[in-house]
């Protein structure tokens, strides 16, 4: 069940955000154990002005197409899963839409079933997951 919030820079297309889209829910799908159908994304398209970063640390240089994914996700995965995520999120967005690896961060938190309501009020601990 994760929520992913994608902040990118401004002029892709819909057909690429769509391809950004598909490619994050393949990737969870392959690597964090995520059902299909399990498709929670906000994508924000921010301006330069807003889109404040180094473009040096702890990567080989960023460039205006540096995207940023913030996974909340309700389960722990382990380094494996999470290491393999980022890797294979990295070849498919460079394979398909040419995004540089350098140009993809991913932050990954976790939370509880009580920490969750999908509608309704209830929390996800109460549906007995």
């Amino acid at each position: 069940m994760p929520f992913t919030r994608i902040s990118l820079r401004p002029g892709y297309s819909d057909a690429q955000i769509t391809q950004i889209s598909d490619i994050l829910q393949q990737s969870l799908e392959a690597e964090f154990a995520v059902p299909p159908g399990d498709r929670f994304q906000i994508f924000e398209v921010l301006p330069a002005r807003l889109r404040v970063f180094d473009r040096h640390y702890k990567s080989n240089g960023r460039s205006d197409n540096f995207i940023q994914f913030h996974i909340l996700a309700g389960k722990p995965r382990t380094c494996e899963q999470k290491h393999n995520l980022c890797r294979l999120l990295c070849e498919r967005l460079h394979t398909v839409l040419d995004i540089h690896p350098d140009d993809v961060m991913v932050m990954i938190h976790f939370n509880t079933a009580d920490d969750w309501s999908f509608s309704q009020g209830r929390m996800l601990s109460e549906e007995g997951l």
